[in-house]
């Protein structure tokens, strides 16, 4: 038969593999259509992840966030997931929560709602997600858990999206269920019950925003299931299980990818946004994380859509999931409608179809090879792909290619090709390894430029801040990464010196969090890489006898690997004492005695470390010198505290060699 005589319907797409063999495929919506697809999108938290991006100066800022959410200009997401901080390490960093304590609220702290708003300015239809990854630990009441005070809990959260609408005009649609553990149906059900006593029916509860495990309770118990109006799986390996499909509810990857963002990443993107669905029925997918704006050296560097860490320089990079991410958002919106008939090409990869209802189609085609589209987790089972003629039967479409290049490195992403010309209602396309293609009738992608950002360039060798900042506009200072605490600006109104303006260790008591967090607080700067360096720092400490600071440099680890970083610590303590110690939880003494320091009393510490030496003075004057440090060789700079206690630092200073 005659490749052409094959008979078309409306929204009917005809598909052969290797031109008139028996590999015929046929996209049709005969038998009805699929599930609604809901979008994609980006994840900014879990935690902390973009803590840089506040700090780049305009115009850079503004293009960045242009190439993240502006329509038909890059990634054009359809959905921003956010961190609701709750004060504790989640991976990168700590986010601050809108409640450290239980008669406390502040819908000013820290940098996702600025995100939300800047998001929204750019696609007001955008769809805002928020999720608790930690909550502070008076919601625990003295436990590591959240869930055994459902009430309280549930109005925490619900106070957040209330915030979100009365202080920034911020419409929240759904809210997850923090799930690493074990998700809790009575909490799910008292947070349905309040979110609707408040007047917000309309915000879907995402559960359990971890695995699958929740739909077998959904099967059992009819009013669980009614209060959740997703269920959302992390890194599901575009799998699902058969009892999430049988409740009939939205499937989700709510977290994906996660994966170094070289090319390799991009095919991993490439693939998973294709197959969760084709594999996995999952009709939206978010990747973690939005934008990898944190130190690159802390864990999971440049696991993000696109580069953003060097706000200094100005330096950003686009990188190819940006435009791996257009192929399907920049032709498609939350609404449209899978087709039924979608799935594997049979020399490997696979194509998705969805239409608008109105007369337009979309079908994207990837085609990645197995080790060029590994993601970080899960394991992905060996498959091959081979070049392939496709043939297709449809009205003229725009046709946009990405081509990855793992032997060149000359790869191209989302080029604009000249719009397929039908002859006899047919058009072939010859595709190779490692592409993806969009054939579209939507006529209005593009490809957003900007002149080159400024080139890339360390951590500036002399750095200060003396925190004098009367109206800020985030409440964390440049640079500084919190580990473990939340350092805010702070206005000293007892101290008529100089030391009105400072920044302020807040927390008290120790957060709930599934991280492995330290003890100690502590907030890094600075260029991993620095060896020999000297910090200064004026430092106040406000808890009586067990009180302690520190000031540190060459510290090596940070985000979940806090607990166990090593560098040089110098410690001042409110019992009159100092030390200093190799590592962050104070084990390896290297210098110890007597400091005179107090409570209540500004001091300047001073550290210097070079080769295998540290010294360090207080107010001007040596207080211990010589300290042999072998390990580790280099590292950030850091300030913190002795626990969660608060305490003030001003004048922060640092000079590396």
């Amino acid at each position: 038969m005659d490749c052409r005589e094959s008979a078309l319907l409306v929204s009917v797409l005809f598909l052969a593999l290797d031109l008139c063999s028996a590999q015929n495929y046929v996209l049709s919506d005969d038998g009805g259509l699929g599930r609604v697809f809901d979008g994609i999108g980006g994840l900014s938290g879990g935690g902390a992840t973009s803590r840089l991006l506040v700090s780049y100066a305009e115009p850079y800022r503004s293009q960045i966030l242009d190439f993240l959410f502006k329509p038909n200009f890059g990634a054009s997401l359809h959905i921003l997931k956010v961190e609701i901080g709750g004060d504790a390490q989640t991976t990168d960093g700590t986010e601050p929560s809108h409640m450290h304590y239980e008669n406390d609220e502040n819908y000013y702290r820290g940098y996702e709602w600025w995100l939300m708003k800047e998001a929204k300015k750019r696609n007001p239809n955008i769809i805002l997600i928020g999720l608790p990854w930690a909550f502070p630990g008076w919601v625990g009441h003295g436990k590591n858990w959240p869930y055994d005070y459902p009430d309280v809990t549930a109005t925490y959260v619900v106070n957040w999206i209330l915030g979100a609408k009365q202080y920034h005009d911020l419409d929240i649609q759904y809210v997850g269920i923090w799930n690493e553990k074990s998700f809790d149906n009575k909490y799910i059900k008292v947070l349905r019950n309040m979110l609707d006593k408040v007047g917000l029916p309309g915000v879907g509860i995402i559960a359990a925003d971890g695995d699958w495990s929740v739909a077998n309770s959904m099967i059992l118990d009819p009013y669980l299931k009614n209060s959740v109006d997703v269920i959302g799986a992390h890194y599901p390996g575009t799998t699902t299980i058969t009892e999430a499909l049988k409740t009939q509810k939205k499937l989700w990857s709510s977290e994906d990818y996660s994966t170094f963002n070289n090319e390799v990443g991009g095919g991993c993107w490439a693939r998973i946004l294709n197959q969760n669905y084709v594999n996995g029925q999952m009709t939206a997918t978010i990747s973690w994380n939005l934008v990898a704006s944190y130190y690159e050296d802390l864990p999971f560097g440049r696991d993000g859509l696109m580069t953003a860490e060097e706000p200094w320089s100005g330096n950003y990079v686009v990188e190819s999931p940006i435009w791996i991410t257009a192929h399907t958002t920049q032709f498609t919106q939350p609404g449209w409608t899978y087709l039924q008939t979608v799935g594997h090409l049979a020399q490997g990869g696979s194509y998705i179809a969805l239409t608008d209802g109105k007369g337009n189609l979309t079908v994207v085609i990837e085609t990645m090879t197995h080790n060029h589209s590994v993601c970080i987790r899960p394991p992905l089972p060996p498959f091959n792909v081979t070049s392939q003629n496709a043939t297709f039967q449809l009205k003229e479409l725009q046709v946009w290619r990405s081509q990855f290049d793992f032997k060149t490195s000359k790869a191209s992403f989302f080029e604009k090709l000249k719009p397929l010309k039908l002859v006899d209602g047919l058009f072939t396309l010859n595709l190779a390894e490692d592409e993806v293609y969009t054939l579209t009738t939507i006529s209005t992608g593009s490809k957003g430029s900007y002149p080159d950002p400024p080139p890339s360039a360390p951590f500036p060798k002399v750095y200060k801040d003396d925190f004098d900042v009367r109206n800020p506009p985030f409440s964390e200072a440049p640079y500084f990464a919190d580990q473990t605490g939340v350092f805010e600006y702070y206005i000293n109104l007892t101290d008529p010196g100089p030391h009105v303006f400072t920044l302020r260790q807040v927390l008290t008591e120790r957060p709930i969090t599934w991280a492995t967090d330290a003890d100690q607080t502590i907030s890094v700067i600075g260029d991993y890489y620095w060896q020999n360096l000297t910090v200064t720092c004026d430092v106040f400490m406000e808890k009586m006898n067990a009180g302690g600071v520190f000031i540190a440099a060459r510290v090596d680890k940070g985000g979940q690997s806090i607990r166990s970083a090593k560098g040089v610590f110098f410690w001042v303590f409110a019992d009159g004492t100092y030390k200093v110690t190799n590592d962050l939880v104070g084990e390896t003494v290297l210098a110890e005695g007597q400091s005179g320091t107090e409570v209540y009393g500004w001091y300047t510490l001073s550290l210097t470390v070079k080769g295998q030496y540290a010294s360090g003075s207080l107010n001007g004057y040596p207080l211990w010198k010589n300290a042999v440090v072998l390990t580790p060789k280099a590292g950030w700079a850091a300030i913190g505290t002795r626990s969660f206690e608060l305490a003030q630092f001003d004048n922060f200073a640092l000079v590396a060699e």
